[in-house]
């Protein structure tokens, strides 16, 4: 009987460390002071710093304290070392649970592995499998009240093709058009690397492209 297809987050994990292998360890990113080398110390850690990686999520000092993590292991370890690491999967816990992998794994290797091709270059991938897509889909229908919870009295729907989303209440409505993949860099705040389509009124698309996207 043939093996099942890979995780969505095992695929990107794959795609992004092979891109790292090509590129090497002082490529730029899209996150400001990031290079590829503090890239994959920075996912290193999410997975396998207990201490640091919950900071990652909180603002001031303990984001600091992540960041210094971050740069510590950056210095300390080689570029192979840390892309040998990141390729050989999560670590046994937390990191291996089904829906820790389906949603903000995906995101996170998913965004990243973005990050690092379009600040190198490449643009959207043009045969990104349908399964793929579907699964970022619904990832976007997961966090999109969340990640836009920044928004204020003005509603936003996200359309990918057929699919619709209300992501907040309000009037009027801002509409964000694009791919699946679009959307969800387009919420975790790539405004200016997604492919998306904001429509509406003025005022309102001006208020929804000022406004900080993501975590």
């Amino acid at each position: 009987m043939p093996s099942a297809d890979p995780p969505f987050d095992a695929r990107e994990r794959v795609a992004l460390c092979d891109l790292l292998e090509e590129l090497g360890p002082d490529a730029p990113t899209l996150l400001d002071g990031f290079t590829t080398k503090h890239l994959a110390a920075h996912l290193l850690l999410r997975e396998r710093d207990p201490v640091a990686a919950p900071c990652l999520v909180l603002p001031g000092p303990p984001a600091r304290f992540a960041e210094r993590r971050t740069a510590a292991m950056a210095q300390r370890r080689e570029f192979d070392w840390l892309v040998d690491r990141l390729r050989s999967g999560p670590p046994f816990g937390f990191f291996r649970l089904g829906w820790v992998r389906d949603f903000p794994s995906l995101n996170e290797f998913f965004v990243h592995h973005e990050d690092v091709r379009r600040a190198n270059g490449l643009g959207p991938r043009e045969d990104m499998a349908a399964d793929l897509q579907a699964a970022l889909w619904r990832n976007v229908e997961r966090g999109s009240g969340f990640l836009t919870r920044r928004v204020r009295k003005i509603g936003v729907d996200l359309v990918w093709g057929t699919h619709r989303c209300h992501a907040r209440t309000g009037s009027p409505v801002v509409e964000l058009r694009g791919a699946s993949g679009e959307l969800l860099l387009y919420l975790f705040g790539r405004q200016a690397a997604a492919r998306v389509d904001v429509l509406g009124p003025p005022d309102a698309v001006a208020a929804v492209r000022h406004t900080r996207f993501g975590m």
